[in-house]
C-alpha cells in the first residue's frame, strides 16, 4: 500500500466509525474506499465487515441497560440472527467473482436509498402507535422470518441492514425508540460477526493489513461519534453519507458498464 492508500483507508475508517455511533450507513464509505485501494469487491466486502465490527461492535454494550426489557425478544431474534449472518457470509464465498463486481453497483445504490429512507421511516415510526401484546405477538413470526432474510443480507453485503429492521420492529408494534435499537444494535453487530467469523475462514477473503488500518480508524471515529453525537447534525451526516454512497453508485456503475 502507498501512503496515500493508507490515509485513505484510515481517514475513511475514522468516519464510518463516526458515521456508525451516529446514523450507521458506515460501510458505504468503506466498501468503495477499500475498493480503491486496488482490490477485489469480494475481499473488500469482507475486509469492510471484519473491521467495522471491531470497530463498533462494541456499540451493543451501549444498549445494555435495555437488554432486561427486551430479553424476551432477543432470545427469539438472536438465533434467526446469527443463522442469516452465517448463510450471507457463506454465500458471498460461494459467489463468482465476476458476478459480485456487476452486483457493486446494485449493493451500492440499494444500500444508499435505504440510508436516504431512514429519515421518513424513523418519522413514521413516531407517529406509530405501539401495538397490544396480543397484535404484537401475532405480527412476530412474519417480523422473524423477515428478519433471517434481513441477515441473509446482513452477511453478504450488510449496508442498510439497520433500516430494514427498524421498519420490521415497527410493523411488530414496537414504539420504544431505545428498546428499537438496542434490539437493532446487537442483531446488526451478531450478524457481522458470524459473518466476518465465516471470512475469516475462507482463504483469502481478508486482506489484513488493510483490515486492521481500517479497524483502527473505525475504533477512533466511533468513540469521537459516540462523543460528539449531539453536537453533530444527523441531517448533515445523512447527506454527506447519500452524496458519497450516490458518487460510488456511479463511478462503479461506469467503471463496471462504461
Amino acid at each position: 500500500m502507498t501512503p496515500t492508500q493508507i490515509i485513505l483507508l484510515f481517514a475513511s475508517g475514522i468516519i464510518a466509525g463516526a458515521i456508525n455511533a451516529i446514523a450507521g450507513g458506515g460501510t458505504i464509505l468503506t466498501f468503495p474506499a477499500l475498493m480503491a485501494t486496488g482490490i477485489s469487491g469480494m475481499v473488500a466486502n469482507a475486509t469492510s465487515t471484519l473491521a467495522l465490527f471491531i470497530g463498533t461492535g462494541g456499540s451493543m454494550f451501549s444498549f445494555r441497560r435495555y437488554f432486561a426489557e427486551i430479553g424476551h425478544l432477543l432470545k427469539r431474534f438472536v438465533p434467526v440472527s446469527i443463522a442469516g449472518g452465517w448463510s450471507g457470509g457463506w454465500l458471498l464465498t460461494k459467489t463468482d467473482e465476476s458476478l459480485f463486481e456487476n452486483l457493486v453497483p446494485i449493493l451500492i445504490l440499494f444500500a444508499t436509498i435505504l440510508f436516504m429512507a431512514q429519515g421518513a421511516i424513523a418519522a413514521f415510526m413516531r407517529r406509530k402507535p405501539g401495538a397490544d401484546d396480543r397484535a404484537r405477538e401475532m405480527r412476530l413470526l412474519p417480523s422473524l422470518v423477515f428478519q433471517f432474510f434481513v441477515a441473509v443480507y446482513g452477511g453478504y453485503f450488510g449496508a442498510g441492514i439497520g433500516i430494514l429492521m427498524l421498519a420490521s420492529f415497527g410493523f411488530m408494534g414496537m414504539s420504544d425508540i431505545h428498546h428499537m435499537n438496542a434490539l437493532k444494535n446487537v442483531q446488526a453487530s451478531l450478524i457481522c460477526m458470524v459473518a466476518a467469523v465465516v471470512f475469516i475462514l475462507t482463504p483469502g477473503m481478508i486482506d489484513w493489513p488493510r483490515a486492521g488500518i481500517l479497524a483502527a480508524g473505525a475504533v477512533t471515529g466511533y468513540f469521537l461519534g459516540a462523543h460528539y453525537s449531539q453536537k453533530i447534525p444527523r441531517q448533515w451526516v445523512r447527506r454527506t453519507v447519500t452524496a458519497i454512497g450516490l458518487l460510488a453508485f456511479a463511478v462503479t456503475a461506469l467503471k463496471r458498464f462504461g
